[in-house]
């Protein structure tokens, strides 16, 4: 794996540990950005559990850069920003939960999405 795909995949990771550590610190305040309102209780949980999974991904991730072809890190990282930029476009269409960052998370993963998609396909 070339070294700016290697960068694209540890800038990916380390944009998804932070958003994790937020979870896991600050989760209403998160939530409200992304989605513009105010969790409580069981939300909270939820929330610092996704915290502890997006963690985990970015540093599995950014551990796993170094490999040759980016390895299943590269495929890991490629299918969550995929998948959360369909998702999160889905609720930005079709719900009342958007928050000042909802778009520019969904532009944000977008990028994400294709960069990590070009750099897959070059180890194909």
């Amino acid at each position: 794996m070339a070294e700016w795909d290697r960068s694209v995949l540890g800038v990916a990771a380390a944009i998804e540990a932070v958003t994790g550590l937020l979870l896991l610190i600050v989760p209403h305040l998160l939530v409200k950005l992304l989605l513009g309102v105010e969790v409580t209780g069981a939300a909270i949980v939820i929330g610092r559990v996704a915290g502890i999974a997006l963690l985990s991904l970015g540093v599995g991730c950014w551990l796993g850069r170094q490999k040759a072809g980016g390895g299943w890190a590269l495929v890991a990282m490629l299918l969550y920003n995929g998948l959360v930029t369909l998702y999160l476009a889905v609720v930005g269409l079709g719900t009342e939960f958007i928050g000042v960052l909802l778009w520019p998370a969904v532009v944000a993963h977008a990028v994400l999405t294709m960069l990590l998609g070009a750099a897959w396909l070059k180890t194909r």
